[in-house]
């Protein structure tokens, strides 16, 4: 058998301690103490909690509650407030000024018992339970609108329950995971050759990992972000903010890690058609939701062509795509959909076009 050297991000875990771990979490949280004292930290808008499950907790946003009901997938990788980072850049309190009714899922830390849980807990018991939920509080299915790995499942729980939505928006959400199709798709397959032992996989750890696979996405471009935003005191105010909320990573169970890794990035089997989950086989012939991408070029993890690709091999015609510009405060520009200036002021009002259009066609 031909030796393999271990990749740099698994030479990192097989030799990182608990008491690193603890070390790197407890650094983690002065950070965040720190940025906190200079006032950039979270201020959410009012919720309810209306539902919880064992990885979720349904949150819903009074105030128009006569309205489309849409239900946001946040990435379960670190806290939703992403969503609603300050009132003027806040995907909740645009969608809910424009009469949507909304409800957001907010995932929860696995515990040492869930270290086994896959896709499938969180598509079907998390995604399609939530949106049950909503549609038997309004009395009419939700829009999903998913970002990155939430905007992936929320794909695949609409390929599993086709009844389950009115209409899907996806923003930088990978569909596609064919070899060039990002180049953090790429960089993934490169390194990623084994898999994580059973268990939870740490925050701390998944941030680090991260670092270590692409540090000129994770480092670099942070840093050319906030020297471009020193001239311009709104945009270092969304990149302090960001960065406050980038320190807030979630842990995930060890299989979930492994299959978005096995299953997505290294052998594609959505976009091929061979996933399985649930007893049934899906693809993108079972995706007739109709489905609106927002992408950008500039966005290393869910670029057009991790998208096109995927929509070309869907049997249903009720595909769009929006582009959208780089932008500088973001952080990262896979961000920029939720926390960019231009991404506000001219791409939501299509997005909400969009969903009203289908609203009033029931398509």
């Amino acid at each position: 058998m031909q030796f393999q050297p271990a990749s740099p991000t698994r030479a990192f875990l097989d030799h990182l301690s608990r008491t690193q771990l603890a070390a790197l979490d407890d650094l983690r949280r002065t950070q965040a103490d720190m940025l906190d004292l200079f006032g950039f930290g979270v201020h959410e808008a009012a919720f309810q909690t209306i539902a919880s499950g064992p990885r979720w907790t349904l949150r819903h946003y009074p105030g128009a509650e006569a309205g489309e009901p849409i239900l946001l997938v946040p990435a379960p990788i670190r806290r939703p407030y992403i969503w609603d980072l300050t009132p003027s850049l806040s995907a909740i309190g645009f969608c809910r000024d424009r009469q949507f009714d909304v409800h957001l899922i907010d995932w929860t830390p696995p515990s040492e018992g869930d270290g086994h849980d896959g896709i499938a807990a969180y598509v079907d018991g998390g995604i399609a339970a939530c949106a049950a939920r909503v549609a038997e509080r309004t009395g009419s299915a939700p829009f999903l609108l998913g970002h990155s790995l939430g905007g992936t499942f929320a794909a695949i729980c609409c390929a599993l329950h086709p009844s389950l939505a009115r209409g899907l928006v996806l923003l930088g959400a990978p569909l596609a995971f064919e070899p060039g199709s990002s180049r953090f798709r790429d960089l993934v397959v490169s390194q990623a050759k084994e898999e994580l032992p059973d268990g939870v996989v740490p925050g701390a750890l998944l941030s680090q990992a991260c670092t270590l696979l692409s540090p000129g996405l994770f480092v670099w471009s942070r840093w050319m972000d906030a020297a471009f935003s020193l001239a311009d005191p709104a945009a270092m105010n969304t990149h302090m903010r960001i960065a406050r909320w980038a320190l807030d990573e979630m842990s995930l169970p060890a299989q979930l890690v492994n299959q978005i890794v096995g299953w997505l990035y290294r052998e594609d089997r959505f976009h091929r058609g061979v996933l399985s989950l649930g007893g049934r086989q899906i693809g993108p012939s079972d995706l007739r939701t109709p489905v609106l991408a927002v992408v950008s070029a500039a966005d290393e993890i869910g670029p057009r062509a991790s998208i096109a690709p995927f929509f070309a091999a869907m049997t249903a015609n009720s595909t769009h795509i929006i582009e959208h510009p780089a932008e500088i405060g973001v952080g990262l520009q896979h961000l920029a959909i939720l926390a960019g200036r231009r991404a506000h002021a001219e791409v939501w009002p299509e997005i909400a076009a969009w969903m009203n259009a289908h609203a009033a066609t029931g398509s």
